[in-house]
């Protein structure tokens, strides 16, 4: 006959149980943390595929000629309006020096035609006098035919001169016409001095080209080049960061999107500056990626979509522009970053929730 099973001890089945509860207590932690930190993740969207940018634009001249004079360092900051760099003026200083001589030579055949058309109206003056005298003189001698004072020969022949005289009007106000078009004084702009007004504004402009400054405050990149370099005209010789605003480009998943709009506030942390906390505002988020398998746009964000277990999220950028930069925190394109959305547009949190213990995607 088998034994009876011996009764476990007081204090171990004490042990037991509480294993027991402890294991069940830190499933159910486990839950309500997993939920909790599910519940702020959309609450407070976060992601670190983020990165810091800026406009920039390549400096090219619009001129052509060999580099003259070279005013900047490679990574030096400008401010709008300072000199970078000279592309030989000289050629293009004779051009204007030209084109000022073509000025005052016109202005010369202005003054010339414009005695031109005096002459002409003179002319119509003393023709239209030379007509009436010799249609009066027909008036005149019609009468004495009747009387055989005159001929009719005498009559045809002083006919004969009133029509020619009037021919002779006609012909002087032809004259002025074409004077009054070689003038090209059309209302108080004449035409010929405008022509060679903008020719010596053009001739001036591509002698400022040849003067490249900056067209806003930024930073100089990329700058491989030296005096006596030729410098084509359209082609980048470098490229300039915009200072004026910068922003980051954080790519969020697509069910984040829902719990992010245009104007909510955000904290940045860069990399370069782990213990400094930035702001910024949600600008706006992208409406389209391109898509590998289906149609292509070459201006179209292609980003990477990365394992989420059960399938892959899409990835859309998020614009944040930042605040005013501190200056012993200055910002610089593409420094890795770790956006979190907080708040809404006028910087209050959303309602269920705080600012704090946004969780990690």
């Amino acid at each position: 006959m088998a034994a009876p099973p011996t009764a476990l001890p007081r204090g171990d089945a004490a042990r037991k149980v509480a294993g027991r509860v402890l294991g069940i207590a830190i499933v159910l932690g486990a839950v309500v943390l997993g939920v909790f930190t599910w519940g702020e993740l959309y609450r407070y969207p976060r992601t670190d595929d983020a990165y810091v940018r800026a406009n920039t634009i390549g400096i090219a001249p619009h001129v052509g000629g060999p580099i003259v004079e070279l005013e900047v360092v490679d990574n030096q900051r400008v401010e709008q309006g300072e000199l970078l760099f000279v592309v030989d003026p000289r050629p293009y200083q004779s051009v204007v020096e030209r084109a000022k001589a073509k000025l005052e030579l016109t202005n010369l055949e202005i003054l010339g035609y414009e005695h031109a058309v005096e002459a002409a109206q003179a002319l119509i003056v003393q023709r239209a006098a030379e007509a009436g005298y010799a249609k009066q003189y027909v008036g005149r001698i019609k009468p004495l035919l009747g009387r055989k004072f005159v001929t009719p020969n005498d009559v045809f022949e002083a006919e004969s001169r009133s029509a020619a005289a009037e021919a002779r009007v006609q012909e002087a106000r032809f004259e002025l016409s074409r004077a009054q078009n070689e003038l090209g004084q059309i209302g108080d702009i004449n035409a010929r001095r405008r022509a060679a007004e903008a020719e010596l504004y053009d001739a001036e402009l591509d002698l400022s080209y040849c003067y490249v400054r900056a067209p806003f405050d930024g930073y100089v990149t990329n700058l491989n080049i030296a005096v006596g370099q030729y410098a084509n005209q359209g082609v980048e010789v470098f490229a300039l960061v915009d200072d004026r605003a910068w922003y980051v480009m954080a790519n969020f998943r697509e069910d984040f999107l829902a719990s992010i709009t245009p104007g909510m506030e955000a904290e940045i942390y860069l990399m370069s500056y782990p213990r400094k906390k930035f702001r910024g505002r949600v600008q706006g988020i992208g409406w389209a990626l391109y898509q590998k398998d289906g149609a292509t746009v070459g201006v179209l964000p292609d980003i990477e979509p990365t394992l989420n277990w059960v399938r892959l999220a899409q990835r859309f950028p998020v614009r944040v522009v930042l605040d005013e930069p501190d200056p012993k925190y200055p910002f610089r394109m593409g420094a890795s970053a770790v956006v979190t959305i907080k708040g809404d547009a006028v910087g209050e949190p959303r309602a269920g929730g705080d600012e704090t213990g946004a969780a990690t995607e």
